[in-house]
């Protein structure tokens, strides 16, 4: 039997490839391994669970099976690639051999862990995949009182989310305002106080220094001296791409893997996408990029060689206590931004010297113009 298609990772990245190939290709043998159950779930709808009292079961959408059947594939979960050998086009699981026609990476990202003294260390939760999302739930049974840490996009979506599920929820982090480098001041402040109008509490600029055991409670001391009681802390102070198995096997990393415009890495045969990857210099750790990639892949694996492009790409943040839709100014262009309203109603836009529009962020009641304002974005990779 030829080389299978070896896709490693069964998050949104590699079953949704895997989907796209199979409409081109239903003969080649493929292969998919995950270091999870490989339950196929939304990642998005993680910061949407507790609002929603739904359980991990609750988010799946497909078995592992159900994905093996649908996709004519082999699925083998919970197993950890060890190593990958370019030039034989073989990788290793332990001390057993798998060889590949085509290697794809979309094995994603990993939280990024901070430091934290004291002795409730086990008591910080990243929520990066949906086992995650499980030990969080477990851990707050019968429990109210969150502090997380991070304030960008996920924090603040998890603080929504939390909040509108019954928690008492503080935030901390080492920041003058929510989400920056993504929001212009104007919008941040509309963002916080919508969350705050909630009951969301902030404490921007210490970081957590302690966290220890309280009795059944826990006690964090930040690093200005403040103490806040909670029963669990959710780490969103963000993730870092998987690079360390790639840059082993020789393949050229950066911030992620690096691949041009076909989603090819520095060797042959093996493609990266999803939140490892950095698309000529982009890594963009959002739905839309990997959506269009896994379409323009699909089409190069099933011998089509298609560069992949990225249009105009909004986010839509999940925080219903004060809508918000962003579509941050591209890179090496550079602009100056303009707001209008006042209070959660906030339409900020940047435009260049010419007066075209680069980017923009609406809160509250502006987020009504984003379909009128996307046909003037720019493409993000034309």
């Amino acid at each position: 039997m030829s080389a299978p298609v070896v896709i490693i990772g069964t998050g949104l990245a590699g079953y949704n490839l895997a989907r796209e190939w199979r409409k081109l290709d239903t003969q080649t043998p493929l292969l998919l391994i995950s270091a999870d159950d490989g339950r196929f779930y939304s990642k998005p709808m993680l910061s949407t669970g507790f609002a929603k009292n739904k359980d991990a079961e609750g988010l799946v959408m497909s078995e592992a099976g159900a994905m093996a059947e649908q996709l004519v594939a082999e699925i083998r979960t919970h197993t950890s690639v060890t190593g990958i050998d370019p030039r034989q086009r073989r990788v290793w699981i332990g001390e057993e051999v798998v060889n590949y026609r085509d290697l794809i990476l979309a094995w994603g990202a990993e939280p990024i862990r901070v430091p934290v003294a004291g002795d409730a260390q086990d008591s910080i939760f990243p929520l990066n995949d949906l086992e995650d999302y499980a030990r969080l739930r477990a851990a707050l049974t019968g429990k109210r009182r969150v502090l997380i840490l991070g304030a960008g996009l996920i924090g603040c979506e998890f603080a929504n989310d939390l909040r509108a599920g019954g928690y008492e929820v503080d935030v901390v982090a080492p920041c003058e305002q929510v989400m920056p480098g993504l929001l212009p001041p104007s919008a941040a402040t509309a963002v916080q106080a919508g969350l705050q109008g909630i009951g969301v509490r902030f404490y921007l600029g210490p970081m957590l220094a302690s966290l220890d055991h309280a009795g059944d409670a826990l006690l964090g001391r930040l690093s200005d001296g403040q103490m806040i009681e909670c029963d669990a802390v959710l780490s969103a102070v963000g993730l870092r791409p998987r690079i360390a198995l790639a840059a082993a096997a020789g393949l050229e990393v950066n911030r992620g893997i690096v691949v041009d415009r076909q989603l090819r890495t520095s060797h042959d045969n093996i493609y990266a996408l999803g939140d490892c990857a950095e698309v000529d210099g982009l890594n963009l750790l959002y739905v839309m990029p990997l959506m269009a990639c896994a379409r323009a892949l699909a089409r190069t694996l099933a011998g089509e060689p298609m560069a992949v492009a990225y249009g105009p790409m909004p986010v839509t943040v999940k925080t219903p206590a004060c809508p918000l839709v962003v579509s941050p100014p591209p890179r090496a262009r550079h602009g100056e931004w303009t707001v209008e309203g006042a209070g959660e109603n906030i339409r900020a836009l940047c435009r260049d010297e010419s007066g075209a529009l680069l980017g923009y962020a609406l809160t509250g009641a502006a987020v009504q113009d984003r379909l009128a304002l996307n046909r003037e974005l720019p493409a993000v990779l034309a």
